[in-house]
C-alpha cells in the first residue's frame, strides 16, 4: 500500500508543482500574454491530469480499504489520510479552481489593458497560498500511509 500511496502523491504534487512552477514563470516575466496562456493551461492540466487521477485514487483507495477491511477499525491512519485527503478535494474544487477561473478572467483583462492588474495579483497570491496548502496535505497523507503509527 506504500507504493500506491508514493504513486498518489508524487501524481498530486507532480501536478501542483508543475502548475506552480509553470505560473510563477509566467508571473515572473510580466507579460500579460505569457501569463494568460500560464493559466489557461495549469487550468487544462487540472482537467485532463489532476481529475481523472484524483477518481483513480479514489476509487483505488475504496477497494483497498473495503478489502483490508481498514474503515471499520476505528479512527486510525488511514481515517486520518482519508479526512486530509477529502481537505485537500475541498480547498482544490471550492477555493483553487474558482481562483484559476478568476485569473483567466483577469488575466484576458491584462492582455486587453497591456499591463498586470491588481485583481490578478491578488487571486495569484491566494492561488500559491491555497496551492501550497493543497500541495503539502498529501505530503502528510503519504507520511501517515507510511509510518501508520495509529
Amino acid at each position: 500500500m506504500a507504493v500506491t500511496a508514493f504513486g498518489r502523491c508524487r501524481i498530486i504534487c507532480r501536478k501542483y508543482r508543475y502548475g506552480g512552477v509553470l505560473e510563477i514563470r509566467a508571473d515572473l516575466h510580466k507579460n500579460p500574454v505569457v501569463i494568460h496562456s500560464a493559466v489557461k493551461n495549469v487550468m487544462l492540466a487540472d482537467f485532463v491530469f489532476t481529475l481523472p487521477g484524483l477518481v483513480l485514487i479514489i476509487l483505488s483507495g475504496i477497494v483497498m480499504a473495503v478489502q483490508t477491511e481498514m474503515l471499520a477499525q476505528g479512527f486510525n491512519w488511514l481515517m486520518a489520510s482519508l479526512i486530509l485527503f477529502a481537505v485537500t478535494g475541498v480547498v482544490w474544487l471550492a477555493v483553487l479552481l474558482p481562483l484559476q477561473r478568476a485569473m483567466i478572467r483577469y488575466s484576458a483583462a491584462c492582455v486587453d489593458r497591456g499591463y498586470i492588474t491588481e485583481e490578478y495579483a491578488r487571486a495569484s497570491r491566494w492561488w500559491a497560498v491555497f496551492g501550497t496548502i493543497a500541495t503539502l496535505l498529501p505530503v502528510v497523507i503519504l507520511y501517515l500511509m507510511i509510518a501508520k503509527s495509529f
